[in-house]
């Protein structure tokens, strides 16, 4: 059974987006999330996130760190460089941890390896959710 849908100090609803090219992430996050109550998008590209309506009520973004085109470590630069300060969780499936210490170095909230459990990825979201 679904969660009420979780909102805001203002009533609005709380937007998780993901971007990932592997679609089997882009089907599977989002029926977790919404689960648990979260708004949620999926994108197989950051240029198809930074080509949306939904940058600026994004509360959350986890983002797949190696992606064909543009990365997610390039992505976090180029939000930053517009001055989007997003809660950014990194998701990936190579565990190496120097990778992760520069992430969170960088400012990411987290960085989780593939696979990961659902009780990391709440954590998270929620620790992102606080921070933002």
């Amino acid at each position: 059974m679904a969660n009420a849908a979780r909102t805001d100090g203002q009533g609005q609803p709380v937007r998780v987006c993901i971007v990932d090219d592997d679609e089997s992430v882009r089907e599977a996050l989002p029926d977790l999330l919404r689960e648990f109550g979260f708004t949620v998008e999926a994108f197989a590209s950051a240029r198809e996130f930074l080509a949306s309506a939904f940058i600026d009520d994004t509360r959350c973004l986890i983002l797949d760190i190696a992606m064909p085109g543009m990365s997610g470590p390039e992505l976090q630069r180029e939000l930053q460089s517009r001055g989007k300060h997003l809660p950014i969780v990194f998701i990936t499936a190579h565990a190496d941890h120097d990778v992760r210490s520069r992430m969170l170095a960088q400012g990411a909230i987290e960085c989780l390896f593939k696979p990961f459990s659902e009780s990391a990825l709440l954590g998270a979201i929620d620790t992102a959710l606080q921070a933002h």
